[in-house]
């Protein structure tokens, strides 16, 4: 199953989406919702009016499913693979979450974090 795409989009963008573990064979959902999801309250992506619903009706129209935002390629935990979204997958049962849950399941992954940095100053100064 593919997410619902912005635009028409080529078969390396589809890809670059794909929400499937290749090892286990099931599809990557979110554990729970990430700290800046779409549907948390409040609007913290700050998304423009009716982006949201615009969103959710291209997902729900084609039957798919949206892709979380922080497990996008290019955003901000590039070493995230994608997955789908925890707040549109609790809300909307479309014929894609239907299939995927009942034909291979899911794997639940936590929301990225960043990456650990070290301070090698302060080892130093220890």
């Amino acid at each position: 199953m593919e997410p619902a795409p912005d635009s028409t989009d080529d078969v390396g963008r589809r890809e670059e989406l794909n929400v499937k573990d290749p090892v286990l064979g099931k599809s990557r959902l979110m554990s729970r919702q990430c700290d800046t999801c779409i549907f948390a309250p409040g609007n913290r992506m700050h998304l423009g009016p009716g982006r949201l619903r615009a969103l959710v009706t291209q997902a729900r129209e084609r039957d798919s499913y949206i892709v979380c935002h922080d497990t996008l390629p290019h955003y901000l935990y590039p070493q995230a693979k994608p997955a789908i979204c925890r707040g549109f997958a609790d809300r909307y049962r479309t014929r894609a979450l239907q299939l995927i849950e009942r034909l291979w399941g899911f794997v639940e992954v936590d929301p990225p974090q960043p990456a650990v940095q070290h301070d090698s100053r302060r080892k130093a100064d220890q």
